[in-house]
């Protein structure tokens, strides 16, 4: 069966269209390219994917509904992993537009195309970002976190706001229209082949470089770190187990293990054999204190569990970007 993946150029979008092709399925591959950070790094990503049977890429702007419920018709696919936005809470602050295109239009398009050509499970990406900047114990006790049915109601950022957004709409067109939905609030994913916008990448390259880097919120922030093959297993698993006809799930997928910034950055500096310039600065605008996923609701329908804590992690990453980029 064919399965179309939207933001397929994308980090999340391209590891979890590998995942599928290793086990047979066939991918199409939708993205629009945009310059938002290196667009080398994503024609490098849908290369590896374009030499491997079974996959096709189509350049197309989501938003642009018409174009994609004709894909979506034509290929005749009855599943969508639905992972193209714009991303980036910072860069909401100054281009809020950016957002209302690709992540309200692109996601109405998306549902309108889904509802309209039958497909039988729609999964979507939304953002831990949701949870809104919220005070959470990061030496709690197992399974503690953030959890599903907290409120959602104070977004910090416009990001955060148009990934609810996405969640509401869904969940109205699930009532409306009975096909089934997942939505994945995804925390602070890493890895090769990632986002040069997200902080262990930036400081990657800064460190490499001899530069000094920026350290917000006086190092004293949280996340809960998911390396990319722990996030690909949640994705394929929620995809295999969709809820029944009209149902609508979200689901976060972390790692259950908050680490602080200062930690991850030493991680980082034994990863490189460098030690870092920190120049400390204020939060800034839009950010979080601390993110936290409870799982246990992922756990209880797919048995996820994250396997590769962030020394392994960022290790890996280090060496895939010093093979990269040499």
């Amino acid at each position: 069966m064919t399965v179309i993946i939207t933001g397929a150029a994308g980090f999340v979008g391209a590891h979890v269209a590998h995942r599928l092709l290793d086990r047979g399925e066939t991918v199409i591959g939708v993205d629009v390219f945009t310059d938002y950070y290196d667009p080398a790094l994503k024609a490098a990503r849908a290369a590896r994917l374009e030499a491997r049977p079974g996959f096709t890429m189509v350049r197309m702007d989501i938003a642009d509904g018409a174009a994609f419920e004709a894909l979506v018709h034509d290929s005749g696919a009855k599943r969508i992993v639905h992972l193209a936005a714009q991303a980036g809470v910072r860069y909401s602050i100054d281009n809020p537009f950016a957002y209302e295109r690709s992540n309200l239009a692109g996601h109405l398009s998306v549902l309108e195309a889904a509802r309209r050509n039958g497909v039988t499970h729609l999964v979507y990406a939304s953002s831990s970002s949701v949870y809104g900047d919220r005070l959470q114990s990061l030496d709690g006790e197992p399974g503690a976190g953030f959890k599903e049915t907290d409120p959602v109601d104070e977004p910090v950022s416009l990001y955060a706001a148009t990934k609810r957004a996405n969640e509401l709409m869904s969940i109205s067109y699930a009532k409306l229209y009975g096909f089934p939905m997942s939505g994945l609030r995804f925390f602070t994913v890493y890895g090769p082949w990632g986002r040069p916008d997200m902080a262990y990448f930036s400081f990657t390259q800064k460190i490499l470089a001899g530069q000094p880097i920026e350290v917000f919120g006086q190092g004293r922030m949280a996340r809960d770190f998911t390396y990319i093959d722990d996030i690909v297993d949640g994705v394929v698993g929620v995809l295999d187990h969709p809820p029944a006809a009209g149902g609508h799930e979200i689901y976060n997928i972390g790692d259950n293990d908050p680490v602080g910034l200062m930690e991850m950055i030493s991680t980082l500096e034994e990863a490189l054999g460098r030690e870092a310039v920190k120049v400390m600065r204020p939060m800034q605008p839009g950010d979080v204190t601390a993110t936290y996923a409870d799982i246990s609701k992922l756990h209880a329908l797919t048995g996820y569990r994250p396997k590769v804590k962030l020394t392994q992690g960022l290790e890996r990453f280090a060496e895939w970007y010093r093979s990269f980029y040499a």
